[in-house]
Formats: structure tokens, sequence, C-alpha cells
């Protein structure tokens, strides 16, 4: 499995998951304030594949939503800030 990350334009990210079922895509808006919030030291795109590899340790790439903003995670997933604040400690 593999997740490639694009940064579209402003805020916006294309974030490609391939796996054996297939190839997804996700438009992801990732704003200054949620890299602070979530993983300080990450820069967006590090944030961006850690955040693809908690979802998907929790579902397959096609149940993940095709468009969101990255705090929705937090909503399905509320221990979504705790894994990324282990991953990227400060």
């Amino acid at each position: 499995m593999s997740i490639a990350i694009r940064h579209q334009r402003s805020n916006q990210y294309v974030v490609t998951v391939d796996d054996p079922v297939g190839a997804t895509s996700h438009l992801v808006t990732l704003w200054p304030s949620d890299v602070a919030r979530y993983a300080p030291t990450a820069s967006p795109e590090e944030l961006l594949e850690a955040a693809f590899e908690f979802l998907l340790e929790r579902e397959s790439s096609q149940a993940i939503l095709p468009e969101f903003e990255l705090p929705v995670i937090e909503r399905y997933f509320p221990e979504f800030r705790d894994a990324m604040a282990a991953r990227f400690p400060d």
C-alpha cells in the first residue's frame, strides 16, 4: 500500500491511496491551525500521511470520505488527537 500527497492549492491537498483493492483519491483541507493542534513539529504532508495511516488501520481506503477537513477525523475517531500527539511529540 502507498500513500501519495500532493499540494493542490491554498490549504487543499490530494491524498491518493493505492492498495490491493485499487486506488482512491481524497481532497483534504488542512489549515495551519490544524497542524498546530495535531502535530506542531510536523509538516502538513507528514501530518496527512500519519492521519491516513491512522485511518487505514481502522477502515478501508474506500470507506474514507472523498473530501473533508482534517478535524472531521476526530468526530469519527475521538482518539485521533492523542494518536497524532504520540506520533509527533513536542
